[in-house]
């Protein structure tokens, strides 16, 4: 991926909040949690066959720009019903958000059931240039509390990447931040999440940057790439 290419992707990490296009009638296949009180967090059908697996993360997750049955949850979800894999995804992105946004809610998102959580976040702190001190501290504590308030759950962490126009320095702790978390808060960390699809004109939406329905078919490979060895 072009250095060009990293830092716009960062930039539209964090703008992306801004965007209403996220925003759509939620398919019943997936269900989503909104930035909203504890009280109002959905739970996915008590019912359904499989483990429930909990999405948390920025745009990327959210599927800015996309319909909520395009974003790479719900994708997940098709996948997994192809190869005749019970599941029940739950989308809890909120675009623009940092880590230590997602701190900040990570209580009462835990609230919803989860045997499988799957965290994407950090790229926002890097385009703020947040000292990799901070962010890791932040990531490091929503680790905690997943794993305290659901100890039996398989939590993945998703490697993001920071812009290159912070300095060589500070790229490399960031990308070593997330395998340096992994291996110390025993968690499984998965490849970054635009692998196949960042600077690829074809496979990113008009802003160059957040990924098309195809390179959303990409995106949700790459994670459930990951996610099918466990489940």
């Amino acid at each position: 991926m072009s250095p060009c290419t990293t830092a716009s992707l960062a930039a539209a990490l964090l703008i992306g909040g801004c965007n209403p296009a996220a925003k759509d009638k939620t398919p019943q296949a997936v269900q989503t949690v909104e930035a909203a009180p504890p009280e109002s967090v959905s739970s996915p059908d008590p019912a359904a066959a499989g483990p429930t697996v909990l999405f948390i993360g920025t745009s990327l997750t959210a599927g800015l720009g996309l319909r909520p049955e395009q974003a790479y949850p719900a994708l997940i979800q098709a996948k997994a019903d192809s190869a005749g894999t019970p599941l029940t995804a739950v989308n809890a992105g909120v675009s623009g958000e940092t880590s230590a946004g997602a701190l900040n809610r990570i209580d009462w998102v835990l609230r919803s059931p989860a045997d499988v959580v799957v965290l994407e976040t950090g790229a926002n702190d890097a385009l703020r240039a947040l000292p990799v001190s901070e962010a890791r501290s932040n990531i490091a504590e929503i680790l905690d509390r997943i794993k305290a308030a659901k100890p039996h759950a398989k939590i993945f962490l998703i490697q993001m990447e920071a812009p290159p126009n912070l300095g060589q320095q500070y790229t490399t702790a960031f990308h070593k931040m997330y395998a340096d978390l992994a291996r110390e808060k025993g968690v499984t960390l998965i490849p970054f999440l635009l692998n196949g699809v960042a600077g690829h004109a074809d496979l990113n939406q008009a802003d160059g940057l957040h990924p098309n329905v195809t390179g959303e078919e990409i995106v949700a490979t790459n994670v459930w790439n990951s996610l099918k060895k466990v489940l």
